[in-house]
C-alpha cells in the first residue's frame, strides 16, 4: 500500500497538485507591479518621434522591426497575467481611437511604480484606488480646458495635412510633412459631406523599390496582379464582377457519356466551345468590356475574351473583391451569366502598369468623390514599407477621431504638464489620505515628457522643471521642443504640435483603469496547466521521412 503522504495545511491543501498561489501584498501586488513595471520600461524607450525602434522575432519567425507599441505587444504574447491587463488596454485604445498606444502602457507603468512607493509607505491598496479614482474623474474635467484649437474644415487638404502630421511624425521622424500630405489627401478625396468616415476605405499598396518620397496617392484601388488576358486597358470601362471561377459550368451530379465513334467526340467538346462562346459573347454583348472574376480562368474562356476584346482581372482575395464592388458599385454575380446594367460597375479608367518591377492593375477614378482610395507605398525593404503603413493607419486614424470630436489639445508633453500642474493643487485641497495618491497621480505625468527627453538624449529633470515653471506663469501651451538644443521649450500651438482631445481622454481613463485592476488583486491562483507530457524537441527518436 502507497505511503500517504498528508499535505501542508493551508489553502494549497485544497487544490490539485501543481497548483500555485501567491497572496499578499509581497507576494501578489508587488509582484504583479513588477511585471506592469517591465513591460512599460520595454515601450518606454520607443515613445515620441525619436524613440527607439524594437526588433521582433514572432512564433512564426516574422521579422518586425518597428516602434509602433501596439504591433509590439501584438507580437509579443504576453504571458504574464497582470501584465496582460495592460496589454489589454493599450488594445482597447487602439480599437477606440488608433492611437496612443504607447501612451497608455507608459502611464499605466508610472502610476503602478507610484502605488508601489505609496504602499511601502504604509498606504492600504483602497485608499490608493480610492485617490487615482479620483484624481481621474478630475483629470478628465480639467483635461476639457486644456484644448487650445479645434479642426475648422475636415475638407481642406492643408488643415487636415497640418492635424496628421503630429501622428505621422511618431512613427516616420523626417518623412511626415509629404506623408502627412498623401494621407490627408486620401482621407479627404473619401471623406462625404454626410460626415461618415470608414477607415477601411483608405486601402494601402506596398510596391518595393525606389524610394519613400516616390509614394503616391490615387482615387480607385491598385491589386498587385498582371491582367489575364492580351487586352490591358480600358478607358470608360463597364465591369463585370463574378465571385466564381470564368469557366463553363460543371453539373450538379455526375454523367457518364458514351461516345462510339470519332464524330461524337468532336460534337462533343465542339458543343462545350459553343457553350462557352455564347456565354462570353453575351457577357460583351451586355455592354461589359471588363471581367474580374473571384476564381481560377479557363484557357478556353480566355481565348474568347480575347476574341471578343474583354479585359479579364483575377482576384485571390474574396476582401478585395468586395471591396472592388464597392469602389466601382457593382454586384458580384455568383454564376457566370450576362450582367444587367444594374449589376455592371463603372471605373473611367482599367489598365496594368509596372511599378518597379511589380505588375499592377489599377481601377482609376478621375473624379475626386470616389468611395476608396490607396496609398502605393514605395521602401527599399519590406520592414520599412510595414512601418509607413502603420504611420498612414495612424494618420487615418487620427482623421477619423477628428471626425467624431474636432477639439485638439497641445501635444510634446504640454497637456500632461498642465494636467499635473493642476491636479497637484487639487491634492493639496483635498484633506483624506488619498491626497498622496492624487499628488502620485499627478506626478505619472511627468513619466511622458520625461520619456519624450530621454529619448532624444536630453536630461528629464532639467526640462520638466523648465516646462513647470513655464506652466506657473500661465503659458499652457508650452511643451518639449525635440529640435532644440538641450532641453528647450516652445509653444506647441505655433509650432503645429497637436494632439486629438479623443485620443487623451481615452488614454488617460484606460491607463488608470488598467492600473486599478491590477491594484485590485491580492492573490493570484494558477490551476495545473492542462495537457501531457510535451514531445521532444527536434528529431530525437524519429524516424527518417523517405
Amino acid at each position: 500500500m502507497a505511503l500517504h503522504v498528508p499535505k501542508a495545511p493551508g489553502f494549497a491543501q485544497m487544490l490539485k497538485d501543481g497548483a500555485k498561489h501567491y497572496s499578499g501584498l509581497e507576494e501578489a501586488v508587488f509582484r504583479n507591479i513588477k511585471a506592469c513595471k517591465e513591460l512599460s520600461q520595454t515601450t518606454r524607450t520607443a515613445y515620441g518621434p525619436n524613440g527607439m525602434n524594437k526588433m521582433v522575432i514572432n512564433h512564426l519567425e516574422k521579422l518586425f522591426v518597428t516602434n509602433d507599441a501596439a504591433t509590439i505587444l501584438r507580437e509579443l504574447e504576453v504571458q504574464h497575467p497582470a501584465a496582460k491587463m495592460i496589454v489589454m488596454a493599450s488594445h482597447m485604445q487602439e480599437q477606440e481611437v488608433g492611437d496612443g498606444t504607447n501612451f497608455v502602457l507608459v502611464f499605466a507603468g508610472a502610476l503602478l511604480e507610484l502605488a508601489e512607493e505609496l504602499l511601502r509607505m504604509g498606504l492600504s491598496v483602497s485608499e490608493v484606488i480610492e485617490g487615482y479614482q479620483k484624481a481621474c474623474k478630475k483629470t478628465l474635467e480639467i483635461l476639457s480646458d486644456c484644448v487650445c484649437s479645434s479642426a475648422e474644415n475636415l475638407h481642406d487638404v492643408k488643415q487636415v495635412t497640418a492635424l496628421i502630421r503630429t501622428a505621422v511624425m511618431s512613427k516616420q521622424y523626417g518623412n511626415e510633412d509629404f506623408l502627412a500630405n498623401l494621407i490627408a489627401q486620401a482621407c479627404v478625396s473619401i471623406f462625404p459631406e454626410s460626415g461618415n468616415f470608414n477607415v477601411d476605405n483608405v486601402r494601402v499598396c506596398k510596391i518595393l523599390g525606389c524610394g519613400v518620397t516616390a509614394s503616391s496617392m490615387l482615387h480607385g484601388m491598385v491589386f498587385k496582379k498582371e491582367a489575364e488576358g492580351d487586352v490591358t486597358s480600358v478607358k470608360d470601362a463597364k465591369i463585370a464582377v463574378f465571385s466564381c471561377p470564368f469557366d463553363c459550368m460543371v453539373t450538379e451530379t455526375k454523367g457518364t457519356v458514351l461516345i462510339k465513334n470519332a464524330k461524337e467526340l468532336m460534337d462533343f467538346s465542339k458543343g462545350e466551345e459553343d457553350m462557352m462562346e455564347a456565354q462570353v459573347k453575351a457577357i460583351k454583348e451586355s455592354g461589359a468590356n471588363v471581367v474580374v472574376t473571384g476564381g481560377k480562368v479557363a484557357d478556353m474562356a480566355l481565348h474568347y475574351a480575347n476574341k471578343y476584346n474583354l479585359m479579364v482581372v483575377r482576384l485571390s482575395s474574396k476582401w478585395d473583391l468586395r471591396r472592388l464592388c464597392k469602389t466601382l458599385g457593382s454586384i458580384a454575380l455568383p454564376r457566370l451569366t450576362a450582367p444587367t446594367p444594374e449589376e455592371m460597375g463603372h471605373c473611367d479608367n482599367v489598365y496594368t502598369a509596372e511599378v518597379g518591377d511589380t505588375q499592377v492593375v489599377v481601377f482609376k477614378h478621375e473624379k475626386e468623390d470616389g468611395i476608396i482610395s490607396t496609398v502605393v507605398i514605395r521602401g527599399s525593404t519590406d520592414n520599412l514599407m510595414d512601418d509607413i503603413e502603420r504611420a498612414v493607419d495612424d494618420g487615418v486614424n487620427t482623421f477619423k477621431v477628428l471626425v467624431r470630436d474636432k477639439r485638439l489639445v497641445p501635444g510634446a508633453g504640454a497637456t500632461e504638464i498642465e494636467l499635473a500642474k493642476q491636479i497637484t493643487s487639487y491634492g493639496e485641497s483635498c484633506p483624506g489620505l488619498e491626497q498622496y495618491s492624487i499628488k502620485k497621480f499627478a506626478e505619472a505625468f511627468e513619466a511622458l515628457p520625461r520619456s519624450l527627453a530621454e529619448n532624444s538624449g536630453v536630461k528629464g529633470s532639467e526640462l520638466i522643471s523648465k516646462m513647470y515653471s513655464a506652466h506657473h506663469d500661465g503659458n499652457k501651451n508650452i511643451g518639449f521642443d525635440i529640435e532644440g538644443e538641450g532641453p528647450a521649450v516652445k509653444d506647441m500651438l505655433e509650432a503645429g504640435i497637436l494632439e486629438p482631445y479623443l485620443v487623451k481622454y481615452w488614454g488617460i481613463k484606460m491607463a488608470t483603469n488598467a492600473a486599478v485592476t491590477v491594484l485590485r488583486v491580492d492573490q493570484i491562483i494558477m490551476a495545473k496547466p492542462a495537457g501531457g507530457p510535451k514531445p521532444p524537441q527536434g528529431k530525437k527518436d524519429f524516424d527518417e521521412d523517405d
